[in-house]
């Protein structure tokens, strides 16, 4: 084995060897706290005559195609005192010329200003980055061990550095020297900054870290870790029973601000962002249940990003096996990897013993009900949606509930009608599945047919049809007969005054349509997305015998449409649109209903969901 390969095999082992340098090399400071600009410096001790550099222009995990050079600042090249020159070939690389005997450095800022977990911040409170948003990938050298240094902020005595990634010479705050085997391990690491909340714990005796940007003084850091500590020693069980996880060491990483919500997952932490409301505070209740549902949330978000260690990012498509930084990189399979991770979030809450059976129904009834209110489940299967997540997912507009489906919720629902489906017929669960999954991918990239192909073995039938009809088709799931059979009542309730009306709107001094729903009465009055809904007026009628003048309302909010249409089944509504005033009429709905799932009889030995 070369040195070279004995220094990887030692990073992807978690070793910590203090006098290996790589051949690749970056070198991180902050540029401009006020700026919010990082400054990267790049030294390549081999570089090739033509040397070829270009930052990513999406990152792992979330598809879309977000162009991270355009926050690059002009590029610097030089060979000691010899400047090179750096001509740009595309929108995110670039070409250098120089002389393959001596080091290449490259020098470059980048602005930072985007609080989000996709890619990177920097202002005089944080700072966090994504390697994909800073560190340039240095063509014919992303398989050679790499190493980042980031230096401390002279300006931020009090703030520490924390990130996942193999430490080799670092001081007691985090800063310093770390080392990754290539270039997907380097990027896959994010780097989070600042004067942070901190604690630890163990799960599976592999050690834990949680780290905490803004958080207020009420948050009780305490409960966190300990529901947190459920969640991990539960999904830990769920992929291999009493063995220890592919990983030996993971890193929690949520940023609190006022309002936000959302996760990234990587191979041994995540990043997150919740609200402040969303944290657990030291004046609530116990039970976890009784303390908000925004708290319910961030567990469930915690819970997805954890179990995506195992699915998306080991177990993983085919397509993903090796990434294309620089493009789309399609897969048709992401209603497993995205589905069949929001399917389990929330149920390994239930079995941590975070949510009871009515609380887990709560939730899966909101994911049933977004997927049944949303006529582009008839348009689109989840396959497609899948695919399609690079032009759709990411850029909803108006007309995105009509057009296309979640893979994320329905991908969640079909993960659940194979759960049930091989709980009726066999004495198997989607658990086997998952678990004979990563057997026979070994943990690494896997196609629809080995998914397939395991329902198979489990069931002892074929699976064509389901796949056909659930997956690559848009026939309704038998969610009702499935729950059924596992003692779940399906109960029918009044849906909500705008689902009937086929509208999604905002009420802030009145009454904005966002989205109009096909098929509804709101579309079949001629209603449209961005329309003001200023009032209405009921026609001359004869009440108890006595005739009532037309009348007209002004309508402020949507539930006053009832009081003011008393027994009507048809108004005039009074849009406005692009300054005109048009008179629609507007056919009121008789009966809507939605779903609502209870939980089963007490003397119901059904283990789901429970088990």
């Amino acid at each position: 084995m070369t040195a070279r390969a004995r220094t990887a095999s030692a990073l992807r082992a978690g070793a910590r060897p203090a006098n290996v340098r790589s051949g690749v090399r970056y070198d991180v400071r902050v540029a401009s706290l006020g700026g919010h600009r990082f400054a990267v410096r790049i030294t390549i001790d081999q570089p090739a005559a033509v040397q070829r550099v270009s930052l990513p222009a999406w990152i792992p995990g979330s598809y879309l195609i977000r162009e991270f050079a355009r926050h690059l600042q002009p590029m610097t090249a030089m060979q000691g005192r010899n400047p090179r020159a750096c001509v740009q070939i595309d929108k995110s690389g670039w070409d250098i010329t120089c002389d393959p005997r001596r080091p290449l450095m490259l020098s470059y800022e980048v602005y930072a200003f985007d609080n989000s977990v996709r890619t990177a911040w920097l202002d005089a409170e944080r700072g966090f980055f994504n390697g994909t948003s800073l560190l340039l990938r240095v063509h014919g050298h992303e398989d050679q061990p790499h190493e980042l240094t980031v230096h401390p902020v002279r300006q931020r005595r009090d703030w520490q550095l924390v990130t996942a990634m193999t430490p080799i010479d670092v001081d007691a705050q985090g800063f310093g020297r770390y080392g990754a085997a290539d270039y997907d391990e380097l990027v896959d690491h994010p780097v989070e900054m600042g004067a942070l909340w901190h604690g630890s714990f163990t799960a599976a005796g592999v050690p834990h870290r949680f780290v905490v940007a803004g958080a207020p003084a009420g948050f009780d850091g305490e409960r966190l870790l300990r529901d947190t500590q459920k969640i991990c020693e539960t999904a830990i069980r769920f992929w291999h029973g009493a063995k220890r996880p592919p990983h030996d060491r993971y890193v929690f990483m949520l940023n609190v601000v006022h309002e936000g919500y959302g996760g990234l997952e990587h191979r041994a932490s995540t990043a997150l962002i919740c609200g402040r409301a969303d944290l657990p505070r030291h004046d609530a209740p116990a039970d976890a249940a009784r303390v908000g549902d925004g708290y319910v949330t961030l567990l469930g978000l915690i819970s997805h990003e954890y179990f995506h260690t195992w699915n998306v990012k080991r177990l993983r498509p085919a397509e993903f096996a090796r990434y294309d930084y620089q493009s789309e990189n399609h897969t048709r399979l992401l209603w497993f990897f995205e589905g069949f991770t929001s399917y389990y979030d929330d149920l390994l809450l239930r079995r941590a013993g975070l949510l009871d059976d009515a609380d887990y129904l709560k939730l899966l009834t909101k994911t049933a009900n977004q997927v049944l209110q949303a006529p582009g489940r008839r348009v689109q299967s989840v396959a497609q949606a899948s695919f399609d997540a690079w032009l759709r997912y990411y850029r909803p507009d108006e007309n995105t509930p009509n057009s296309t489906v979640s893979y994320y919720t329905k991908g969640a629902l079909v993960a659940l009608c194979f759960d049930l489906t091989l709980r009726r017929e066999t004495s198997h669960t989607l658990d086997d599945a998952m678990r004979k999954l990563w057997q026979r991918c070994q943990g690494g990239p896997m196609t629809e047919d080995d998914f397939t192909a395991v329902m198979a073995e489990l069931a002892g039938r074929s699976f064509e049809r389901e796949m056909a009809d659930w997956v690559h088709g848009t026939a309704e799931l038998p969610l009702k007969a499935l729950l059924e059979s596992q003692g779940v009542k399906v109960l029918a309730e009044p849906s909500q005054l705008a689902q009937a009306l086929g509208l999604r709107v905002t009420e802030s001094g009145g009454i904005t349509l966002k989205v109009v729903l096909d098929g509804g009465p709101a579309a079949q009055a001629g209603m449209a997305a961005g329309d003001e809904w200023l009032g209405v007026e009921l026609p001359a009628a004869r009440v108890n015998g006595r005739a009532t003048p037309a009348t007209g309302w002004r309508l402020t909010r949507l539930d006053d449409l009832p009081l003011f249409a008393g027994k009507a089944s048809r108004v005039t509504a009074l849009v406005a649109r692009d300054k005109r005033l048009l008179r629609l009429p507007l056919a009121l709905p008789e009966k809507s209903t939605t779903w609502r799932l209870a939980p089963k009889d007490s003397g119901d030995q059904s283990p789901w969901p429970g088990r």
